[in-house]
C-alpha cells in the first residue's frame, strides 16, 4: 500500500468529507447492538462482581512509575477474581444509557460506539479450563466458547513465533465490529476504531501493574490465522490488537 495513504489514514480530514455523506444513523437506519450475543442455551460463567474484588490499592502514581511492557511470565496462574478485575477494567459498563443502545465504560470510544469485543485465550486461570472465551461486559460474565487442541502453539504460531504470548497465562484478542463505528462515523471509523484499541490496551496494562501482573501488546499477527482461533469471518468482525498477560517473575 502506498505509503501517502497511509499516513492520510492518522490524518483526520475524513471528518470533512462526514459533511457530505448521510450516515445511517442519519437516515435512521436500526442501530447495531452493544453486545454480540450468544445463544441463551450456552451456560455463562461468574466473573468477581466489582463492588466484592479486593486486590489491595495502588495509587496511580505508583502504577505509572512503574508500567513498562513486559514479556517474561512465571508459571504461576492468574486468579478469577484478578481476570476479573482485569476484564472490568478493559470494558467495564458503568451505565447503560440511550435505552439500552449506548453504554458507559470503564474506557473511553468515538460517540460510546463500543465497537470491540473482548475474547481471552485462557491458558493459566485458577478455576477455568483452557480455551476461547469471550467476555460479556453488558452481564459481567464469561461465555466458554470452545477447548483448542495445542492452544499454545497455535498462539506462538498466529503471532509469528513471539513466544512469550504462549507462556502467558491468558492472552486479550480484541477484535472489531465495524459497523457499530460506521453507523455513525461511516468514512471516519477506520481511525476511530483504532484510537478505541489504543485505550483499551492502555487500560490493561495499568490494571496489570496495580496486581503484579505484566503485559505486553501484540499488534504483529497473521490476520487469517488469528481469526480462524477465535472463530470470527475476518470481515464483518476481525482481530484488531492483542495482549499477553501473565504474573511478571
Amino acid at each position: 500500500m502506498n505509503r501517502e495513504v497511509l499516513k492520510n489514514f492518522l490524518k483526520a480530514d475524513a471528518f470533512k468529507e462526514l459533511d457530505n455523506i448521510e450516515t445511517d444513523q442519519e437516515k435512521e437506519l436500526p442501530q447495531p447492538a452493544v453486545q454480540k450475543s450468544c445463544p441463551a442455551s450456552v451456560p455463562l460463567i461468574d466473573l468477581i462482581p466489582i463492588k466484592d474484588i479486593d486486590l489491595g490499592e495502588t495509587g496511580i502514581l505508583e502504577v505509572l512509575k512503574h508500567r513498562k511492557t513486559r514479556r517474561v511470565f512465571s508459571n504461576e496462574p492468574l486468579s478469577l477474581e484478578e481476570l476479573s478485575f482485569l476484564l472490568w477494567s478493559v470494558q467495564g459498563v458503568k451505565k447503560i444509557v440511550n435505552k439500552g443502545y449506548a453504554t458507559l465504560r470503564t474506557v473511553p470510544s468515538a460517540g460510546a460506539r463500543h465497537s470491540l469485543e473482548t475474547y481471552i485465550a485462557v491458558l493459566k486461570v485458577k478455576g477455568l479450563k483452557s480455551g476461547i472465551y469471550r467476555y460479556l461486559p453488558l452481564e459481567h460474565k464469561l461465555v466458554f466458547l470452545f477447548p483448542v487442541e495445542d492452544l499454545q502453539g497455535k498462539l506462538n504460531d498466529a503471532v509469528f513465533n513471539q513466544r512469550f504470548v504462549g507462556k502467558s497465562a491468558v492472552t486479550f484478542i480484541w477484535t472489531t465490529i465495524p459497523y457499530r463505528m460506521e453507523w455513525r462515523y461511516d468514512v471516519a471509523s477506520a481511525k476511530l476504531i483504532a484510537l478505541d484499541a489504543g485505550h483499551v490496551c492502555e487500560n490493561l496494562y495499568l490494571s496489570a501493574e496495580c496486581i503484579n501482573a505484566g503485559v505486553c501488546a501484540v499488534a504483529a499477527y497473521d490476520q487469517e490465522k488469528i481469526d480462524e482461533l477465535i472463530n470470527v469471518d475476518g470481515n464483518e468482525e476481525f482481530t484488531i490488537y492483542l495482549a499477553a498477560v501473565g504474573r511478571s517473575e
